[in-house]
């Protein structure tokens, strides 16, 4: 779990104005126009070992979502694992175990990062929103968690024309989860049935 809430944060629209408009601006316009989404990824993590910052290998995957609390984030390399959700149950399958867990959607993504991407348009009421300058090209915006108890200390956006080509998350341990995205589609058409899972043949079924 501790993965997808690292990973499920991105967030992308057209903004119709300048490239180099505000990250708030940009953002807030993503929000309201973006109601669904795909494209690819790439996170890595970078942790302190003995004083020594370490940073994985990048582990890469897809994502589809739609608003409110719809989702597919895939892990292709190096592990596969799957990360699925109705609206009302989340699913995560760990190929290499064949194992499926179901947890209660419920308020879990409330004040996570996973809310910026599959939750409601009411950002603010869980999160604290403020410019933070420009870096790396990219316009970037600073997103604090309101709630005392979220995983998460900090978490930055940035973005460029209207979306985001890279996050930041800073957990309450000092780690650094990375993500960078790319052939991201705006609001493509998808199936009525699209984020119904349907368990793999012979896998374990742990209900939480």
């Amino acid at each position: 779990m501790n993965r997808f809430i690292g990973a499920a944060i991105v967030a992308a629209g057209v903004f119709a104005g300048a490239a180099h408009a505000a990250a708030l601006d940009q953002f807030k316009t993503f929000v309201s126009s973006t109601k669904a989404a795909r494209g690819e990824f790439a996170q890595t993590l970078t942790k302190n070992v003995d004083g020594v910052k370490k940073t994985s290998a990048p582990s890469t995957g897809t994502f589809t979502f739609a608003r409110p609390g719809k989702f597919i984030w895939t892990y292709q390399k190096p592990y596969e694992q799957v990360l699925q959700a109705d609206g009302e149950q989340l699913f995560i399958y760990d190929k290499d175990l064949n194992q499926v867990t179901v947890k209660k959607l419920g308020d879990a993504l409330g004040s996570s990062p996973a809310a910026i991407l599959f939750g409601s348009n009411d950002l603010e009421k869980n999160f604290t929103l403020s410019e933070a300058g420009t870096r790396d090209g990219l316009e970037w915006l600073k997103a604090v968690p309101k709630a005392k108890d979220t995983s998460f200390e900090l978490i930055t956006i940035g973005l460029k024309n209207g979306q985001p080509e890279a996050m930041e998350l800073t957990d309450n341990f000092g780690q650094v989860s990375v993500l960078s995205f790319k052939k991201f589609e705006k609001n493509p058409v998808l199936g009525a049935t699209a984020f119904k899972f349907t368990v793999p043949k012979g896998a374990d079924v742990v209900t939480q």
